[in-house]
């Protein structure tokens, strides 16, 4: 026991010896810890003979004082060697090479949709905005969509009672604006919506930009004529551009637009199932109930309004095939834009 006691001690005190600063309590613990070195040898000392307690008991006390005293002066040591050091130096290696700082950069999503808004101003439309938690008279009602109106079940709605919900797309701000302002009117209203939906092109969660323009006189004319100019700025001159005729109850006539398949450049794809055409964004001139519904006189004034997503403009532009990819945080997807 004694010839133990007499080792433990000799490692201790080299241990100390040669540890910095942040390595002393680690050499503590080992030794004097409640499961350390010296700790353990000092329970074993009740099964010596009774004339060998003692003489154990007092080397094993004066071995722990020892080690006590060694890591005090090995700390006070390390202490001065840091105070007597010239003004200004430190313990730091100055030659070694900085650590850069990463840049953040701006989201894919963000990024489109600005672009998407400062094309629409640079036409004349300002940036209107609501609430995402929304009253089903605007998201629906003054849309011309009653409450038994079949277009409801495309929607698939996050309610948050009968008359409350989750907008589900960015439409009732144009109804809130037209209620507090007359014609003209140009607004564009970029946001958060919501829908029961998730797959690699859907998300709970996404974004829109919905348009607006309200005056005399405007016609299907000058709505091809802003929606092709749009698509001419986000993808390139060469993009041909097509309406086909659709439904929406808050337009009519309405329009789905269409560009060239971006991917095989109209040739036919997978992306484009091979018909060389890719759905974009939905349009149409206004529908004189919804006038109604604000207060405007639908024989005095017209309108058009259009709508398109911004993950699926990204998805386009960028060639992402899952739209799941935006809200992962994955730095290896993120770091590409």
């Amino acid at each position: 026991m004694l010839e133990r006691l007499k080792e433990i001690r000799n490692r201790a005190l080299s241990s100390v010896n040669d540890a910095l600063e942040d390595e002393i309590d680690d050499v503590r613990v080992r030794f004097l810890g409640r499961k350390g070195e010296l700790t353990s040898a000092l329970k074993g000392i009740g099964s010596l003979a009774a004339e060998l307690r003692p003489a154990a008991g007092q080397l094993a006390n004066s071995i722990k004082k020892e080690i006590e005293a060694a890591i005090e002066a090995r700390l006070e040591k390390i202490r001065s060697a840091g105070a007597d050091m010239p003004a200004g130096a430190s313990g730091i290696d100055v030659t070694l090479p900085g650590r850069p700082v990463q840049m953040g950069h701006l989201h894919p999503v963000t990024r489109i949709m600005r672009e998407v808004s400062g094309v629409f101003e640079r036409m004349g439309f300002t940036i209107a905005r609501g609430p995402e938690i929304e009253l089903d008279f605007y998201n629906f009602e003054a849309l011309n969509i009653p409450p038994d109106h079949p277009a409801r079940d495309m929607q698939d709605t996050f309610y948050i009672d009968n008359k409350v919900l989750l907008r589900t797309h960015t439409s009732p701000i144009q109804v809130r604006t037209m209620e507090k302002n007359s014609p003209p009117l140009r607004i564009i209203a970029p946001g958060k919506v919501y829908r029961c939906d998730s797959d690699v092109t859907h998300t709970p969660m996404f974004h829109q930009v919905e348009g607006l323009m309200v005056d005399r006189n405007v016609s299907f004319a000058d709505l091809k004529g802003i929606l092709t100019h749009f698509i001419h700025s986000i993808f390139d001159a060469e993009t041909p551009v097509r309406f086909r005729p659709s439904f929406f109850p808050f337009t009519e006539p309405s329009a789905e637009v269409d560009i060239g398949c971006v991917i095989c450049r109209g040739s036919g794809c997978r992306v484009c199932s091979g018909t060389g055409w890719l759905e974009v964004l939905g349009a149409g001139l206004v529908h004189p109930e919804v006038f109604r519904h604000v207060g405007y006189d639908p024989e005095e004034f017209s309108g058009f309004a259009f709508g398109l997503g911004i993950e699926r403009i990204a998805m386009l532009k960028y060639g992402i095939n899952d739209i799941r990819l935006y809200y992962d945080n994955d730095q290896r997807f993120l770091k590409q834009f």
